[in-house]
């Protein structure tokens, strides 16, 4: 449980309205008979051209002793163009117990490419260091992505699956599914994730430590963009991790 805890927090905290200058909202995390298991928190603020996404994570509770008091920080940091977030840099910072690793990427769209960044201390001393250039270029990162994918998907009630890229899944080549239903299956999402004036999304997450049969994460977002429910399904031994919205 603790190795997938953050990573489903983040995702299912960055799904935003673009149109004001600054946004917040929070996600209180529960699984099967575990109850809460976490906390997220996610924040957007634009000024001119530019723009800074930090979304941050926590587990609580029984979670939270499991995990050794895990938290993680995912901060994107860029420019705006043709009303997109275009990012020039994305960092991932986790801690647990006495240890923080960290990674940020640096995204060059001129010369479509990548060098990301790594770095692990323990108790304040440098484990290792080291950098690397991407096999592959992403004109999204993880949050971006998630933040411009309303965007991105013109026709929220066609049935369709998209594959997009982005920097910050490379256990995947950077490739993210995400799966539009047709009207006929819109029943399902409005049992599972409540109905109302939504459109419905499944991300396929194409990694291990999703447990789940195929890491389905699936999501409700009112017609401002903003994520109200989702439901990571089928996780191995608990059932389903839900976050709802508290604000």
């Amino acid at each position: 449980m603790k190795k997938y805890l953050l990573t489903v927090i983040m995702m299912i905290s960055a799904i935003f309205c673009l149109h004001a200058e600054t946004i917040e909202a929070s996600y209180r995390v529960s699984f099967g008979i575990l109850g809460e298991i976490g906390k997220a928190r996610a924040h957007l603020e634009r000024a001119g051209d530019r723009y800074t996404i930090e979304v941050s994570g926590e587990a609580t509770g029984l979670a939270k002793s499991l995990s050794r008091n895990r938290t993680e920080t995912q901060v994107s940091q860029g420019h705006i163009k043709a009303g997109l977030l275009v990012p020039d840099s994305y960092s991932v910072v986790k801690s647990f117990g006495n240890k923080v690793i960290k990674k940020k990427y640096i995204i060059d769209h001129k010369r479509q490419q990548v060098v990301q960044f790594n770095e692990k201390t323990e108790a304040g001393r440098l484990v290792w260091k080291d950098q690397k250039i991407l096999d592959y270029y992403a004109a999204n990162d993880l949050l971006t992505l998630y933040f411009n994918i309303s965007t991105l998907i013109r026709d929220k009630e066609k049935s369709a699956t998209y594959t997009f890229k982005a920097v910050g899944a490379e256990k995947q080549q950077g490739s993210v599914e995400a799966i539009i239903p047709g009207r006929d299956e819109r029943a399902v999402y409005e049992r599972d994730l409540g109905g109302g004036e939504y459109w419905y999304l499944t991300a396929i997450i194409h990694q291990k430590i999703f447990a789940s049969n195929r890491g389905e994460l699936m999501l409700s977002i009112d017609r401002n963009g903003i994520t109200q429910r989702a439901i990571l399904k089928d996780v191995v031994m608990f059932g389903d991790i839900l976050a709802e919205r508290i604000r």
